[in-house]
């Protein structure tokens, strides 16, 4: 059949057609860059402890009525136990002590309520905040799965849509929740609509541009307007305390997006698919006019959307299954190491993205930084990645990144700064890997399990996203403790990232015999056929996937 970028190529490269395509696209993904992150500010638990109703009345003050612990190298007041109240008596506190009978006191400098001091999400129950964004990644998780058959059913357009809808209005009910579980529950429920917008842009943009257009969508577009996402986040936060009203500020944007539904279309690549031929070509016809270029009497013929659905139906017919990811010792060893990377280096990631809170210094000043860092660092991967090979790009910053986290924990307490810049460094390094891992894994997987395989490194990466709230948790009791466990794991990847083949200028494989081995002698292994030309900095429209964000 007829190649749908050849039947095309009347359209141009670059014109307004597809300039209109990548800004609004890529500013679909703006929501998605707070969505998940905005649990930062949302349910941080500020400095507490138990209340004490009868205190006022004996005269007496804190250092008499609740004991001393250590917390980050400090002595404090404890925020979950207070000394026994001998009603009475002239020493009026016993040396034993009970928990917080009375609830709690909240500091009420920083926020004017969060989740965590509405609801008492501390002490026993402080194990619910991290678990409220674990639940968000679980519906990420589950998206992830559902979403890639909705699309080919129902289409890019009309997914992307509605999952933009569900994330508007689930969150809008979600500002009224009435207690924790009703919160965690919606969150659920925007987590998988995240993701399923995310998948529909990303799809529709690979299949919407020409191939010159791709590889700077994919970075510089989804990538970067995630960023700008991000580095709002931190800006409403510090004018708005109440997590109310942040949340409701945060969420009213996604109505502006109603207009895009006449701007966007539906991908002619699937509606030919699906046999909707004069659809396709109606779409086509307008961009044609919108780049001002005379598109040719008859652009698609019936042998064009028949041999798609042909194909389509073929596809079906041939058995690969995820076995077949294990099915040989070169693919097997691809998928084990892409698995155990991706799945690391996403704790990492989203470990320091949530531990802004636990450094030292301003909070609203760390999140508005490592939003920078994600700007920086996609740019600094999109131009790396047209001069150096993807393994070195992965090694080297994954390898410069557990460095500098490791070191944060040999940083003075009067040096703070410094250590938030170490931090900052990091989240540079690990950012860049992810954004060109992505790349290099789509490059390494076979055409015939190519879908399947990012599937399983997506869902892996889903998995390392539910577990990190946890890694971050850790900092409200010890600083260091994370920085030292995510300095190991990015580390132990960046060697293990060393093992990976190099895919830059090499041709897509295309079956399970044309796989690379592991690169075990530090040389560049030589895939068995070069089916096709590949250009190395592009992207096809049939091999896209989405990246880590989810």
């Amino acid at each position: 059949m007829r190649d749908y970028d050849d039947i095309t190529s009347f359209l141009g490269e670059w014109g307004p057609f597809q300039w209109t395509i990548f800004i609004f696209l890529s500013l679909s993904t703006i929501p998605n860059g707070y969505s998940g992150m905005a649990m930062v500010f949302l349910s941080d638990t500020p400095h507490h402890h138990c209340s004490l109703p009868y205190l006022n009345s004996t005269g007496s003050d804190l250092s008499q009525a609740l004991p001393m612990e250590e917390v980050n190298g400090q002595l404090d007041y404890s925020r979950c136990t207070r000394y026994t109240w001998l009603n009475a008596t002239e020493t009026q506190f016993g040396n034993e002590t009970e928990r917080c009978l009375d609830g709690w006191d909240y500091n009420t400098e920083q926020y004017i309520s969060t989740i965590a001091t509405e609801w008492n999400l501390v002490c026993g129950d402080a194990w619910k905040v991290p678990f409220s964004l674990s639940v968000f990644f679980m519906g990420v998780l589950t998206g992830s799965f559902v979403s890639g058959h909705i699309s080919d059913r129902f289409g890019r357009k009309s997914l992307l849509f509605l999952t933009m809808a569900v994330q508007t209005i689930f969150s809008l009910i979600q500002v009224a929740s009435v207690n924790w579980e009703m919160f965690s529950i919606l969150y659920f429920i925007i987590g998988m609509g995240q993701i399923s917008n995310y998948i529909a842009a990303f799809i529709l943009g690979n299949e919407l541009l020409g191939e010159s257009f791709r590889l700077a969508f994919s970075t510089l577009g989804m990538c970067v307007f995630y960023a700008l996402g991000y580095t709002v986040l931190p800006l409403c936060a510090y004018f708005i305390r109440s997590w109310r009203i942040l949340l409701l500020v945060l969420t009213l944007p996604g109505f502006l997006y109603i207009p895009l539904w006449w701007f966007i279309p539906e991908s002619p690549r699937w509606l030919l698919a699906q046999g909707r031929l004069k659809e396709a070509e109606d779409i086509v016809r307008a961009a044609a006019k919108k780049n001002g270029v005379t598109p040719p009497s008859v652009i698609f013929r019936e042998e064009d959307s028949a041999k798609l659905m042909e194909n389509d139906t073929d596809h079906h017919e041939i058995s690969y299954t995820y076995l077949d990811l294990v099915r040989t010792s070169k693919i097997r060893n691809i998928t084990i190491v892409n698995v155990i990377i991706w799945f690391t280096i996403t704790i990492s990631y989203f470990g320091l993205s949530l531990s802004t809170p636990n450094m030292s210094g301003n909070a609203y000043l760390n999140c508005l930084l490592s939003a920078v860092m994600e700007l920086v660092a996609y740019i600094g991967a999109w131009l790396l990645l047209k001069v150096t090979s993807r393994r070195a790009i992965i090694s080297s910053t994954l390898l410069a990144g557990g460095t500098v986290l490791l070191l944060i924990q040999m940083v003075p307490e009067n040096f703070s700064s410094f250590s938030v810049g170490l931090a900052m460094v990091g989240k540079l390094g690990v950012t860049a890997a992810i954004s060109v891992i992505y790349i290099s894994a789509m490059e390494l997987y076979p055409t015939v399990v190519r879908g399947m395989g990012m599937g399983v490194c997506s869902m892996s990466s889903k998995i390392g996203s539910v577990i990190s709230p946890f890694l971050a948790f850790m900092g409200t009791y010890y600083k260091a403790l994370p920085y030292i466990v995510m300095g190991l794991l990015t580390l132990a990847m960046g060697l293990l990232s060393l093992l990976l083949p190099e895919t830059r200028g090499i041709a897509l494989p295309e079956d399970l015999s044309q796989v690379q081995p592991l690169n075990w002698c530090c040389d560049r292994g030589e895939p068995a056929a070069e089916p096709k030309a590949f250009k190395g900095d592009q992207l096809s429209a049939e091999d896209g996937n989405v990246q880590l964000k989810e």
